[in-house]
C-alpha cells in the first residue's frame, strides 16, 4: 500500500534526523564552540483521512549568535495525495532569523523557497504544474524554554500560487 510506504518512509527519515541531532547534542564536550551554539528542531506531521494522505518533514538548525539573535537554515519536504485525483510534492528550503528582545518574546522572519509539483489524475479541467513559490513570513511568538508558539504572516502570499490556504498561520516551534 502506497500510504503505508509513505508513512514508513517519513517515520524512518524523521527518526534518522532525530538520531543525528541527539548524537550532536551528546558529544558537546568534543564539539567546537560553533557547534555548542547550534540548536536543532523543526516539525513533522502527517494525516490520513479517507482517500487523502499528507505528510511533511521540516528539519532545521539554528545558530545562536548571542542571547538575542539566532540565524538558521531549514529544509521542507511535503507530499499530498488524494487517490485518483491529485498528487503534490513540495521540496525546498528556508532561511530563518529570530530575535528575542526579551526572554519570553520572539520575533521572526522566515524566507521559504519551494518547488511545487502538482499532478492531476482524474480532473479534466486541471493541468499539471511545476513551479517555484516563495514565501516571506514575519512572525511574533511567546517563548517558554525550548518551545515558542505564535502567529506568522506571509507578506508575499498569492492565493492562486501558494501552497498555504491563508496568509496568516499559527505556529509552534521546538529547538533543542
Amino acid at each position: 500500500n502506497k500510504k503505508s510506504r509513505k508513512i514508513t518512509f517519513l517515520t524512518i527519515l524523521s527518526l534518522f534526523i532525530l538520531g543525528i541531532s541527539y548524537a550532536q547534542i551528546n558529544t558537546s564536550s568534543q564539539q567546537s564552540e560553533f557547534w555548542q551554539n547550534v540548536r536543532f528542531g523543526g516539525g513533522i506531521g502527517f494525516s490520513v483521512r479517507g482517500n487523502d494522505f499528507s505528510g511533511t518533514l521540516a528539519p532545521s538548525a539554528l545558530y545562536d549568535v548571542n542571547k538575542t539573535v539566532s540565524l538558521g537554515l531549514g529544509l521542507n519536504a511535503s507530499i499530498y495525495n488524494r487517490k485518483n485525483y491529485y498528487k503534490s510534492t513540495i521540496l525546498g528550503g528556508s532561511i530563518l532569523g529570530f530575535v528575542n528582545p526579551v526572554r519570553q518574546v520572539q520575533l521572526s522572519t522566515e524566507f521559504e523557497r519551494l518547488h511545487v509539483n502538482r499532478k492531476y489524475e482524474g480532473a479534466a479541467i486541471q493541468e499539471d504544474r511545476k513551479y517555484w513559490y516563495s514565501a516571506l513570513f514575519l512572525g511574533a511568538g511567546y517563548r517558554a524554554g525550548n518551545v515558542t508558539f505564535g502567529m506568522r504572516y506571509d507578506v508575499l502570499y498569492d492565493r492562486n500560487e501558494s501552497i498555504y490556504s491563508e496568509a496568516w498561520m499559527p505556529f509552534i516551534r521546538f529547538y533543542f
